[in-house]
């Protein structure tokens, strides 16, 4: 094959710079990508390179030499750099393939026609470098690809930092995150558990970024995880809308946890809820704040509404809003253990079950919202069961169920015994569809029990 191409070297080279001009114009007429990326004369120059070492890369590999790979990398890195997808990089050196063979066969031919037998056996070499060349390319594609994504999400990680940490430049990583000075913004504090384990919600850096993490969808929106998307990235993240108002996502997993933030539009707060129950996780949810200065306390009040709900609790999302009692109990836990002791201290002394039997039954009523009868349809028992277990309490606690401060005392110690350890290891029951939690306040002044 080498002494072939010598013979009609001067020829080919001729014929190839014509390849190059029709493969340049192909490209920037059929392919809109490579129109907005790239002018004609840097394409045009290294099509017409890379043509040249695909016959070099022939007259190598028929000399028992390796193909020169290096222009082939090069190209890859660079295209991936500019944006171009790989889907037309490789096009464009499928069709170069064929024009090249068509320009060695047009050159042998008109030197000697006799010899274009003599072509045959090198078309399958021919082949073989250029599907050399082309996977050396895709390979240089995909990983300036990936170290770049990896830079773009570690920017993005850090971006996201300084809004949740109130540290640096929060204006300014606002904006390159595509924030509003004033908008409607929530953050999410998410629980361990749930499929997938620590990173459920993320690819490599621990950052996802807007849209659905995990193909989550705000309702009415379209999903797209791992990358910029509607509600719901990263992987990497980018900007991106999803639903009605233009709603936004990015998750952002750390040491301490992963932190949610949403840019809400017009979407109602309570819509993170539903959004959140396909990872059947626990989650606590900040207020709604109005600046990106304020997501780092937005941050720290989603903590707090997550600590609100007891480990062993269902999945579910935590409005701090509606854990209002319980998430002071959970600001302070030193004050929380010691509510714990002086209220329950006699209830958790007693055996593992009797503390539980007791808690469940207080915080079933609580939930209940004072009503003895409610609670005992709720714990599958007769109504005297809950009145002889609410006296034994009081009874334990010096406390009456009948007197308002008390049952505050006992709602709140109730809250810190679920968040908290205690000897029983007694856990509050789970509040009731769209009721307060046990230790939230009851929608109507407590009855006694009897």
């Amino acid at each position: 094959m080498d002494r072939i191409i010598e013979e009609i070297r001067e020829d080919l080279s001729r014929r190839l710079a014509v390849a190059a001009d029709r493969l340049t114009d192909r490209t920037l007429t059929e392919d809109p990508a490579y129109a907005a990326l790239t002018g004609r004369a840097e394409l045009r120059e290294r099509i017409h390179h890379t043509l040249h070492q695909a016959v070099e890369g022939l007259v190598r590999s028929s000399r028992g030499l390796p193909v020169e790979l290096a222009g082939a990398r090069a190209t890859g890195a660079l295209r991936a750099g500019q944006g171009l997808p790989l889907d037309s990089l490789r096009r464009t050196y499928r069709y170069g393939g064929r024009l090249l063979w068509q320009s060695l066969a047009e050159a042998v031919a008109a030197h000697d026609r006799a010899a274009l037998p003599r072509l045959l056996p090198g078309a399958g070499a021919l082949w073989d470098v250029l599907d050399q060349m082309t996977e050396a390319a895709s390979e240089a594609y995909r990983a300036a690809e990936a170290e770049r994504g990896g830079r773009e999400r570690e920017r993005r990680a850090a971006l996201l930092d300084a809004l949740f940490d109130g540290s640096g430049p929060v204006a300014e990583a606002a904006a390159q995150l595509g924030l509003p000075e004033r908008g409607r913004f929530a953050v999410i504090a998410l629980g361990p558990g749930g499929p997938g384990g620590p990173g459920r919600l993320s690819g490599p850096g621990g950052l996802s970024g807007p849209g659905g993490p995990g193909g989550l969808s705000w309702p009415g929106g379209p999903s797209g995880p791992g990358g910029p998307g509607g509600l719901g990235g990263q992987g990497g993240a980018g900007a991106g809308s999803g639903g009605s108002g233009s709603a936004r996502l990015w998750w952002r997993v750390r040491a301490d946890g992963e932190t949610g933030l949403a840019d809400l539009g017009h979407q109602p707060l309570e819509s993170l809820r539903a959004l959140l129950a396909p990872l059947a996780v626990r989650a606590g949810i900040s207020p709604v704040v109005a600046t990106p200065a304020e997501l780092a306390g937005a941050r720290r009040l989603a903590v707090l509404a997550l600590r609100t709900a007891p480990p062993s609790a269902a999945p579910g999302a935590a409005l701090l809003d509606e854990r209002l009692p319980a998430a002071l109990v959970a600001a302070d836990p030193e004050l929380a253990a010691r509510l714990r002791r002086v209220v329950l201290g006699p209830v958790l002394e007693l055996p593992a079950e009797d503390a539980r039997l007791l808690l469940t039954t207080l915080g079933t009523w609580l939930a209940c919202q004072g009503s003895t009868t409610h609670a005992a349809q709720r714990l599958y028992c007769h109504r005297n069961t809950v009145s002889n277990r609410l006296r034994r309490l009081e009874r334990l606690t010096g406390r009456a169920l009948s007197d308002p401060a008390h049952v505050v005392e006992l709602a709140l110690a109730h809250a810190a015994a679920a968040q908290g350890p205690s000897p029983a290891g007694a856990t509050a029951p789970a509040a009731p569809p769209g009721g307060p939690t046990p230790a939230g306040t009851a929608r109507r002044s407590p009855r006694p029990p009897g």
